[in-house]
């Protein structure tokens, strides 16, 4: 018995990780009084198979996930009689064109958890079920923006020719926060940064959030870098000016003018075993020399009565 929460584990973990197609929901956090009315919107359900439905789970902090309804792609229909979610009379769900909604009529303090979507995908060899990102309710919280400050993050970066910056968002109302970086050069557009001009960390901890970014140049440049915070309270920007410094590739190892030819190589290769050979023979006899010397004649006398 032992083995079967174990095992519905491990066949949700599967699932998550087979997302090759994310669900998208654009709300990180929504934050409602309780008594209010709140919904949870579901897109990108395009690639989903049509025939199946758009599924809604609830996770809380301590628990694992929970169906709650299912709506039907091919006309919208709700259904939450097949599942046993204590709660599945405090909601409802919709579908507007291609945006399937989880709604909450009344909130209550009990609601606080986060809410996902998922829907079943073919996959190369077999169904897969594919997932939102999730958006986590907050009850009863006050809303507040995140207060956000870029620095020059020191590291041993700087040692290897690479820069990094430290984009800190601290003193928020709910605490989550999304993190993204763009760039400008003078005069320039607006970029969006790439995997292959740097790498984001996050870091996360009780106040505050922190990303940091490694940036790998090919030149020497001055940019611009604009750190955007999603928060529920609104988006929050902050910038600094980093000059980013390449040094330069080293110089190759210079050549000698003289390259010797394969049969002078050869003949050197020679004169050296010749002279290697009359060394050890040059050794050998001196020693067989001095062993001699030193065992000298042997004689016999012989005393008469």
């Amino acid at each position: 018995m032992l083995f079967l929460p174990a095992a519905a584990l491990c066949c949700l973990c599967s699932a998550l990780v087979a997302m090759a197609a994310q669900l998208i929901q654009e709300d990180l956090t929504l934050t409602r009084r309780a008594g209010k009315k709140v919904s949870f919107s579901c897109r990108g359900t395009e690639e989903c198979y049509s025939s199946y439905s758009v599924y809604w789970y609830q996770k809380k902090d301590t628990e694992t996930f929970t169906r709650i309804l299912n709506i039907r792609m091919s006309d919208g229909r709700v259904d939450k009689n097949y599942y046993n979610h204590p709660q599945k009379e405090d909601f409802s769900a919709a579908k507007k064109q291609n945006n399937y909604e989880l709604q909450i009529q009344t909130v209550q303090l009990s609601h606080s958890a986060t809410y996902y979507c998922s829907c079943w995908k073919s996959g190369s060899h077999n169904w897969v079920l594919v997932f939102g990102s999730g958006t986590k309710l907050f009850v009863d919280e006050q809303v507040v923006k995140p207060v956000v400050s870029v620095y020059p993050a020191a590291s041993r970066a700087h040692l290897e020719g690479k820069s990094s910056l430290l984009c800190l968002a601290s003193a928020m109302s709910p605490p989550l926060v999304r993190f993204s970086w763009k760039r400008q050069k003078k005069n320039g557009p607006l970029e969006e940064l790439t995997s292959a001009e740097g790498e984001q960390l996050e870091l996360r901890e009780p106040g505050r959030s922190a990303s940091i970014l490694l940036l790998h140049q090919q030149e020497n440049s001055t940019y611009k870098y604009y750190c955007d915070v999603k928060h529920e309270g609104g988006k929050v920007e902050a910038q600094t000016e980093q000059e980013v410094f390449v040094p330069p590739p080293p110089a190759p190892a210079a050549i000698p003018d003289f390259v010797p030819s394969q049969y002078q190589v050869l003949l050197l290769c020679v004169l050296y075993t010749v002279l290697i050979v009359k060394s050890l023979v040059y050794c050998c006899g001196l020693s067989l020399l001095m062993i001699l010397r030193n065992k000298g004649p042997s004689t016999n006398c012989t005393h008469a009565d």
